[in-house]
């Protein structure tokens, strides 16, 4: 097959494809004549297929994968390993969640770009946009239909990477424990405030928590406030997305848990579309957001290191925190769970 450097400009194409869905209105491309409508309509049968892929969000996750597939971000991806092109390449299954749209995408795109085979098992939540891409790419360079393929079932492949709840989790190390793997179970980000916070910082947050519903392990589901911080300056900050609740799905979870929460005589804080709680669990159902008061930023720091293997992203304005409103923007070596996916498979021979 093609080397790495064509990989790169196929899928360098790919983004720039990807990235007019920003907009309503289409961009000149020349695979728009075969392939644009075919895309509105993938989007509008995700849509309608499930009730969180709505069309600001689908349309959102399609043009931030745009804007990550540049050639200058491709390359640079890449010039971090010594790569020699493997003579045999690997069938790599790769067990997608269905949580967000294109959730399985960079799996998809770190087989194919270091030359091996992905047979991709889609989630019935995620099912219309990535095969479509597939055939985007095989209209590009025909050689990729030989190194994709779409299956119900995985049987006997070369390696897996599999990404699910810690139940599914279980199941995958069960099945697929004999071959070379990467099982992702769940995992939650969290936001450390100083009280330093501008509003604009603030009203990013509300990105962070709000983009997708807060159904990705990219989204904040915590926040970690120092003691006499005003939460209110919060609330006040992310009212921009109170149209949340318009949709039925979250507002049938928000509806939910105030009622629970009241019943149960639980003390909360809400503003119409969101339920502050105060509590020391990382894991929040949709809807809910824990905070918890701390009076040391040292011994925050370390309750943040025990607690490493649960989370995907710290905001905050310290070194080596995601900016506020950056959480659903990670690089291409930005990686899920921390694990090297590209050393991974380098490794494999």
């Amino acid at each position: 097959m093609s080397d790495i450097n064509q990989r790169i400009e196929v899928f360098a194409e790919i983004g720039s494809f990807l990235k007019q869905f920003a907009a309503e209105t289409p961009a000149s491309h020349h695979l728009n004549n075969t392939f644009y409508e075919p895309m509105l309509s993938a989007i509008a049968r995700s849509k309608a297929e499930n009730g969180w892929f709505t069309e600001e969000n689908v349309r959102k996750a399609l043009a931030a994968w745009g804007d990550e597939l540049t050639r200058e971000r491709l390359n640079a991806w890449v010039s971090r390993y010594t790569f020699i092109e493997p003579v045999q390449p690997k069938s790599i299954a790769v067990i997608m969640a269905g949580n967000l749209p294109l959730v399985g995408f960079h799996d998809f795109l770190t087989v194919l770009i270091f030359g091996h085979a992905v047979v991709a098992k889609l989630s019935n939540d995620d099912k219309r946009l990535l095969p479509l891409i597939a055939q985007m790419l095989i209209e590009l360079h025909p050689d990729f239909k030989t190194r994709i393929k779409f299956v119900e079932r995985v049987v006997a492949p070369d390696a897996v990477i599999a990404t699910g709840s810690n139940n599914t989790a279980r199941y995958f190390a069960h099945y697929f424990g004999k071959y070379p793997n990467i099982i992702r179970k769940n995992r939650t980000s969290v936001a450390v405030l100083n009280g330093d916070e501008t509003d604009a910082e603030l009203a990013g947050l509300g990105e962070d928590i709000f983009r997708y519903f807060g159904m990705g392990c990219r989204n904040v589901g915590k926040l970690y406030l120092p003691e006499g911080f005003d939460i209110n300056r919060v609330f006040a900050a992310i009212l921009p997305f109170a149209a949340v609740v318009q949709n039925h799905k979250y507002a049938n979870n928000y509806d939910y848990h105030r009622a629970i929460f009241m019943l149960n005589k639980q003390p909360f804080l809400e503003n119409g579309f969101v339920i502050f709680k105060e509590g020391e669990s990382l894991h929040t159902p949709v809807s809910v957001i824990h905070y918890q008061r701390y009076p040391d930023a040292e011994a925050l720091t370390q309750q943040l290191a025990i607690q490493a293997d649960e989370l995907q992203c710290v905001v905050g304005n310290a070194p080596n925190q995601i900016h506020f409103g950056q959480t659903q923007c990670p690089a291409l070596w930005d990686y899920a769970d921390g694990v090297d996916t590209v050393a991974f498979l380098l490794g494999l021979g």
